[in-house]
């Protein structure tokens, strides 16, 4: 009788980044991807039942709230899903034996930095946001004993809605547009994130890993690149983040320097406009 594979499941299966994960094929794994009605984090007694009915080696909580405006407005909302949804899994997770990766973000950082952050650095969350997604950090390294955390930054992919779709999108519809260029970090293509977590989960190297794509640029040099490699004709101006306020402070510096994943022989990421061109070859493809 042939041995069982290891199930790795995904929550968020709907989302931007769950969707690239569960789409990817391993066959040494079985990838099952759960969206929240197939698995609520916010019900203790569903995720039990769910790891219950998988028995997962691993788990990798893609799933989150991630409207960093709104999260202003409802920070409960916010608390319920990104905190009190990572404890719920990492105490299932723990009763299951299984691995728990946890997808953070470089919100955690307040950004007045000038050198990338390294995975020790201390966290200094400035929006609801940043601050609900810190304390899921914290529950899971208090309550689940294999655990990885890995924290991302300036997320696109074919799936969902993101910068890179949107930049596109404004394109066809306008003649100029105004970026900001005070916001420096990564970009990072959901499908190089996505290959990453799949072998993090495989190992039993935990901790907290830094994941983006190589280099940095600021916001308005990325929509600079994105028309650039898309061959799209668009008069583009920076801007400051003082004029294009939003109700949520961003991290004016959130660049990420990636210690944990050289330690660990884990491969780099490839550079961002590397994985940019990439990425828009296959959509327009």
């Amino acid at each position: 009788m042939p041995e069982q594979k290891p199930t790795i499941l995904v929550t968020g299966a709907n989302g931007q980044l769950g969707m690239e994960v569960v789409r990817i094929e391993d066959e040494d794994l079985i990838i099952v991807g759960l969206d929240r009605h197939q698995l609520d984090v916010t019900n203790l007694a569903m995720a039990r039942k769910v790891l219950e009915a998988y028995r997962p080696t691993a788990i990798i909580h893609a799933g989150a709230y991630t409207a960093v405006d709104k999260a202003e407005f409802e920070p409960d909302e916010a608390y319920k899903v990104n905190a009190l949804g990572t404890r719920n899994l990492a105490i299932a997770a723990r009763e299951a034996s299984a691995k728990l990766c946890y997808v953070s973000t470089d919100y955690v950082f307040d950004g007045t930095g000038n050198r990338p952050y390294n995975e020790y650095d201390n966290t200094n969350p400035q929006s609801v946001y940043g601050k609900s997604k810190r304390a899921g950090e914290i529950l899971l390294q208090s309550l689940c004993d294999k655990w990885f955390i890995v924290r991302t930054s300036w997320v696109y992919g074919k799936h969902g809605n993101n910068f890179v779709k949107t930049m596109l999108k404004l394109a066809h519809e306008r003649k100029e547009l105004s970026v900001v260029h005070d916001q420096v970090g990564s970009p990072t293509c959901t499908r190089d994130l996505g290959h990453f977590l799949i072998s993090l989960v495989k190992t039993e190297a935990y901790g907290i890993y830094h994941a983006s794509n190589a280099g940095t640029c600021s916001w308005y040099e990325f929509a600079k690149a994105i028309f650039e490699e898309s061959g799209k004709q668009i008069e583009l101006t920076p801007c400051t983040t003082d004029e294009f306020p939003r109700p949520a402070p961003r991290p004016l510096y959130s660049v990420m320097d990636h210690s944990a994943i050289r330690q660990n022989g884990f491969k780099e990421f490839p550079p961002w406009r590397e994985s940019l061109q990439t990425f828009l070859k296959e959509l327009q493809g």
